[in-house]
């Protein structure tokens, strides 16, 4: 009976056929909301990646006629850490505004100095970006947010199959230009807090001209502090449709970076 002999080259497709997609998944769940999080270590990310790509592995086009030690298999594993580390950006993106609108609107409250440690990332932010960013993270759970971005990922190797050429050089414009929807979605978050709490520093003004005797430092800060409050609860149902939104557009924007209608 033949023993089968296994080449190099076969063991060198084989190998490339689970980097490659190894190397796109695992970028996008390093940048990706959630799973990119500071108390999620490392290892449970490249452990999920790896089981991400051995269920995809059988669903997914195989890259043809591509050696794993050779120049266009270097620039096609530089090209999947682009596409990944972009389908996690985009979306990453929308809580970036979550925090910069609450922190826009934490300085009109007089909360400027109040700052926490952001589970997230780590890192010290306003407390009321914090509050936006947790609120928007169990909302992303709630509607299946990372199912939706794992579907996403495994559905972007149709669109934009394992190969050295990535994102066009339009797809990157495109890319670079979303970066304005951080502002976007920022002043969508805290525009209308802002607008009651310049409504409120006018009256200030105004009763400050009436009675200039008034200490408005002492009398302005609590009224200003409970006033945004109200500001904020009353903002939280405007605040999760405003999100669903923001990401709905971008994974429509990430479909459309990939290819997929």
């Amino acid at each position: 009976m033949a023993v089968p002999v296994i080449t190099y080259g076969q063991m060198e497709g084989w190998i490339g056929a689970a980097f490659w997609p190894f190397v796109r998944i695992g970028s996008c769940l390093m940048v990706a909301p959630l799973f990119s999080a500071s108390y999620v270590p490392p290892r449970i990310r490249i452990v999920l990646a790896l089981a991400l790509t051995v269920l995809v592995l059988p669903v997914i086009p195989r890259p043809a006629g591509l050696a794993l030690l050779s120049a266009d298999g270097v620039i096609t594993t530089a090209q999947q850490i682009v596409v990944g580390v972009a389908m996690g950006f985009v979306v990453q993106l929308m809580f970036d505004a979550l925090t910069l609108g609450g922190q826009m609107l934490a300085n009109g409250m007089g909360l400027g100095s109040a700052f926490n440690i952001d589970p997230l990332r780590g890192v010290q932010t306003p407390a009321l970006g914090q509050f936006y960013v947790l609120l928007g993270s169990l909302t992303f759970l709630a509607l299946d947010g990372h199912i939706a971005l794992i579907q996403t990922l495994v559905d972007s190797f149709r669109g934009l199959p394992v190969g050295p050429t990535g994102l066009s050089v339009q797809a990157l414009h495109s890319l670079a230009d979303w970066g304005s929807q951080l502002f976007l979605g920022a002043m969508r978050v805290a525009l209308a807090g802002m607008t009651a709490l310049v409504v409120i520093n006018l009256g200030f003004g105004v009763i400050s001209r009436a009675a200039p005797a008034m200490n408005l430092f002492g009398v302005g800060f609590p009224i200003t502090l409970v006033f945004g409050m109200v500001v904020v609860l009353l903002g939280l149902p405007t605040l999760q449709s405003g999100l669903v939104d923001m990401l709905d557009a971008a994974f429509r924007f990430v479909r459309a970076l990939v290819g997929l209608p």
